[in-house]
């Protein structure tokens, strides 16, 4: 009896630790895969618990989500010869889920040992190796992160379809001590020439405006100026022609006075052409006479006068005696 309880205490143990060791968790963002022997079963797991044969099946998890690989101390050699090294690299990667089987088959879970890490090495020792250093460490190195980046997805495509690298950020590297302290005081002078040139812009800067100040005040004046004399013209264009529309309204004015006269004068000497006849100036004549004070005596008074035959030229009278009325007695 206390065999069959001992026996059965035993086994009960043994069921608890195989049931330990057969349960397992997989976190959120893995997955599992499994190894029998050493060989990579085809089987998956999502998170969650599952259970496997203990002792015999191991398993390992793989992260599926935004992940970041740092790859330290990496040594580059320049075009010069000049050995330098980038302290950290980090890049960040994703594995899609449907493409870890194949992965971790091809390149096992340590996937990004050889995807990323010795290719990040390759890569950047390429780079290095044409390049000089002042372009690699000034003038190149802003480009070294997207330059790796297509480097890397380039070789991915090819190697490992569901692994996407997503950024790669590149730290600064470190150069000899000697050189660096050139670099230093070679950025030093680089500051005060900016400077120096900043100042520059800001004098001409200043310059440039008191020009546009001045050039609008004489703008501003010379437009005034026009102004004026626009309306200088325009009052003496006024004047003037006020002075020809008096002129005009004064011979209008001489005109039609003149015509007017002409007219009255016309009609004069018509009438006067009507009214001189014969017999009316006869009748002035005698009128004339008539109205005369005077008294003439003498033979040839009728001749004087009236000159009867009118086919001979009247002849001179001889001078006539005369004798005023208030002394004849």
């Amino acid at each position: 009896m206390v065999e069959s309880t001992a026996v059965c205490a035993a086994l009960f143990v043994l069921l608890a630790m195989m049931a330990n060791f057969s349960v397992h968790k997989v976190e959120e963002g893995h997955v599992a895969v499994y190894f029998r022997g050493g060989a990579l079963l085809s089987q998956t797991s999502n998170p969650g618990f599952h259970m496997m044969i203990p002792l015999i099946t191991s398993y390992r998890t793989v992260q599926v989500t935004l992940q970041t690989d740092e790859v330290k101390n990496v040594p580059c050699g320049t075009s010069g010869g000049v050995m330098i090294y980038f302290d950290r690299i980090e890049v960040v990667n994703s594995l899609q889920a449907d493409s870890v089987f194949d992965i971790v088959k091809n390149y096992t879970a340590d996937y990004d040992k050889t995807l990323i890490f010795n290719k990040v090495h390759h890569e950047l020792n390429q780079f290095c190796s044409i390049h000089s250093l002042h372009e690699v460490y000034i003038d190149l190195f802003d480009q070294i992160d997207e330059n790796l980046k297509s480097a890397l997805q380039r070789d991915l495509n090819e190697m490992a379809p569901g692994l996407k690298i997503q950024a790669v950020r590149v730290t600064k590297p470190k150069i000899p001590e000697t050189i660096r302290k050139n670099y230093e005081l070679m950025e030093g002078e680089k500051t005060k020439l900016l400077i120096s040139h900043e100042h520059q812009k800001v004098v001409e800067k200043d310059a440039e405006t008191e020009r546009k100040k001045a050039l609008i005040e004489a703008e501003k004046v010379s437009q005034v100026a026009k102004i004026q004399f626009e309306q200088k013209i325009m009052e003496k264009e006024s004047i003037q022609r006020m002075s020809e529309i008096e002129d005009l309204i004064h011979l209008a004015k001489k005109k039609s006075q003149t015509d007017a006269d002409y007219y009255q004068i016309q009609r004069q000497a018509e009438a006067n052409r009507l009214l001189l006849t014969s017999e009316y100036l006869e009748l002035k004549r005698t009128e004339a006479i008539s109205s005369n004070s005077k008294l003439y005596y003498g033979p040839n008074i009728p001749s004087f006068f009236w000159n009867l035959d009118k086919s001979e030229p009247s002849k001179a009278p001889s001078a006539p005696k005369t004798k005023n009325p208030d002394t004849t007695k």
